[in-house]
C-alpha cells in the first residue's frame, strides 16, 4: 500500500509539471501530449518521465508529438526512456540524462544524522557559499543546493562547512532534495548524514522526499536512507526531420 501511495504521488508531481492537463494512464505505456510550456525539460527540448509502468512524453510541437507517438508505440516503458533505442528509431540531437527518480514515505525511512554533529544554517550564510565555490560551479550546479528553500543542514570540520543539504519545495507536497559534499570529504557517508537531517525535515512539514540522481555513488545514497527507485527523466532535443527521411 505504501509503494502505491508513492507511485499515485510521484505520478501527480509530473503530471503537474507536464505544462497541459494529462495524466498517467493507468494501464501502462506512454502518453505523448504537445506542451511547449512543460517543465519536464528545456524549453523547445521533448521530455520524458517514467513512474513505474506508465511513461509521459511533452513535446514542443504537433509535428514533434506525431513524430513521439508513433515511436512510442512500439516501445515499452523501460525502452522510452533508453537513450540507445531512441536513437535508433529519433533524429535525436541532444540528450540531457537520464537521471533515476527516487521516493520516500516515513515508514521506509533509515536515518543516519543521529548524534552525528549535524547544523542547520539558513540560506545565504557564508559556510554554505564556500562550500559550493570549493565543488566548483559544474557540481554546484548538479547538486541545486543554491536552489533550496529549506534550511540547510550540514557538517564542519573545524571552521569548514565539509557537506550540506537542503531541499527545494516543489508542487504537489514534494520535497526536492539536493546534497552536496566537499571534494576532499567524500567517500565517509557524510552524504548520507547531512541528508538524513534534510529528509527528517522534509517528513516532519508533511512532504514527500524525492531524490534525482545520475551518478551511481548518489544512487547509492538514496538507496541507503530508505528511497525507493520508481522511476527515470530524461530529455532530448530532436531534428526536425525523421531519420529515414533524412537520408
Amino acid at each position: 500500500m505504501a509503494d502505491d501511495l508513492l507511485l499515485v504521488r510521484a505520478r501527480e508531481l509530473w503530471a503537474d509539471l507536464a505544462g497541459t492537463p494529462v495524466e498517467f494512464c493507468l494501464s501502462g505505456g506512454a502518453k505523448v501530449v504537445v506542451a511547449p510550456g512543460s517543465l519536464l525539460c528545456p524549453p523547445s527540448w521533448t521530455g520524458i518521465v517514467r513512474i513505474g509502468d506508465a511513461a509521459l512524453v511533452t513535446a514542443p510541437s504537433a509535428q514533434a508529438a506525431g513524430m513521439l507517438d508513433d515511436a512510442a508505440r512500439k516501445m515499452t516503458h523501460e525502452e522510452v526512456v533508453d537513450i540507445a533505442r531512441l536513437r535508433a528509431v529519433l533524429p535525436v540531437l541532444d540528450v540531457l540524462g537520464p537521471a533515476s527518480l527516487f521516493y520516500l514515505g516515513r515508514d521506509g525511512f533509515l536515518p543516519a544524522h543521529e548524534g552525528t554533529g549535524v547544523e542547520q544554517l539558513p540560506i545565504g550564510d557564508g559556510g554554505l557559499a564556500a562550500l559550493l565555490a570549493l565543488a566548483g560551479e559544474e557540481e554546484a550546479g548538479e547538486s541545486g543546493l543554491e536552489d533550496i528553500s529549506s534550511p540547510a543542514f550540514c557538517l564542519r570540520r573545524g571552521d569548514e562547512v565539509v557537506a550540506a543539504a537542503g531541499y527545494q519545495s516543489w508542487p504537489q507536497s514534494v520535497a526536492h532534495l539536493s546534497v552536496l559534499v566537499a571534494p576532499h570529504c567524500r567517500g565517509r557517508r557524510m552524504a548520507r548524514t547531512v541528508a538524513s537531517a534534510a529528509v527528517v525535515h522534509a517528513l516532519d512539514a508533511g512532504l514527500l522526499p524525492q531524490w534525482r540522481a545520475r551518478p551511481y555513488p548518489s544512487q547509492r545514497v538514496a538507496v541507503a536512507l530508505g528511497f525507493q527507485e520508481l522511476g527515470t527523466q530524461l530529455s532530448v532535443r530532436l531534428g526536425d526531420v525523421p531519420l529515414d527521411q533524412g537520408r
